[in-house]
């Protein structure tokens, strides 16, 4: 099988050329993109709430008969649907909507929306609710995973963005998105297959830990977080190896300059001035570049320490 790296986005279903434009702005141009562009947060939608259990600022599922649909004039003219369910009733509110939907949303229609639960003036409300009609007896299934947030860019839906990735998981193979991690490594530290925490993280299921997802702190999450760790530090050991294949002038460790230098410095250097200066002067004598950073508080004397290095580049004649 292909790898998924090798596979651009328009081999997916429904993407042409204006829609490959527009998951190029969001960094996604080909299938192993879409499966590392994972969601920011989710949505629980595996249940239904009922209307009375309902508390303000909570975001739910809930599912009930229209008992009217009006038109408000007020600052904003508004379509307001009241939706009971036995247990309570809302009201949907819409700024902008249709002729169409004000029809499709007539006293008796039963509704199944999601939203955010808001105190209104006459009760909760729920501004803009995604919503479906129902028809016949038997109501729709509610979703068995949580329901993905993905970033977006102008005319990429959350809808359009979540077929796309489920399409792309489709396609997830041993062979199509190769898994680096040594086998013994992955046991040691107790690491999940990489499909296996990508499929994770796309579709969490219904009894998933949200916190744990919302605080990065998942087990899915450590084994994309570990894979990255890892990658960062073995490209900066290969940096550092390139770096010993290079030459440098060897400069001879100081001793005049430095000597006056200290002699007017006004006070004596700490401790660890003296423990980082002498690690650098051995640096500096070496015939492989040097590469090192210097990190301490302000005023902890870092200039002290770049100075003296300097002094032993000047003594050596550079």
């Amino acid at each position: 099988m292909t790898e998924l790296s090798q596979v651009p986005v328009t081999a997916l279903k429904g993407v042409g050329e204006a829609m490959a434009e527009k998951l190029a702005k969001v960094g996604l141009e080909n299938l192993q993109d879409v499966l590392f562009h994972l969601p920011l947060r989710y949505q629980d939608r595996t249940r239904v709430v009922p209307i009375g259990h309902l508390r303000p600022g909570q975001d739910a599922v809930v599912e009930g008969t229209v008992s009217g649909a009006d038109v408000v004039m007020g600052k904003r003219r508004s379509l307001v649907v009241r939706l009971q369910d036995g247990t309570g009733g809302l009201s949907l509110r819409f700024y902008h909507f249709s002729n169409a939907q004000k029809e499709g949303l007539k006293r008796g229609t039963r509704v199944r929306c999601y939203g955010e639960a808001r105190p209104g003036a006459s009760g909760l409300e729920i501004y803009h609710p995604e919503y479906r009609a129902i028809t016949g007896d038997e109501p729709p299934p509610v979703d068995t995973t949580l329901t993905p947030i993905y970033p977006l860019t102008e005319g990429l839906t959350q809808q359009r963005l979540r077929q796309l990735c489920m399409q792309t998981l489709t396609m997830l193979g041993p062979s199509s998105l190769p898994d680096w991690l040594p086998q013994e490594l992955a046991r040691d530290y107790q690491l999940a297959p990489l499909a296996d925490a990508i499929r994770y993280l796309h579709h969490p299921p219904a009894d998933a830990d949200v916190d744990e997802l919302a605080l990065g702190h998942h087990w899915a999450q450590h084994r994309l977080a570990f894979e990255e760790l890892l990658t960062h530090q073995l490209s900066q050991q290969r940096l550092r190896e390139s770096m010993r294949s290079l030459r440098a002038p060897a400069m001879p460790k100081a001793t005049r300059l430095p000597a006056q230098y200290l002699a007017n410095l006004g006070f004596a250097p700490t401790g660890a001035q003296q423990r980082v200066g002498n690690e650098i002067a051995y640096d500096l004598s070496q015939k492989e570049p040097m590469l090192r950073l210097i990190q301490g508080d302000v005023g902890a004397g870092k200039t002290v320490v770049a100075a003296l290095a300097a002094l032993q580049a000047l003594e050596a004649g550079y």
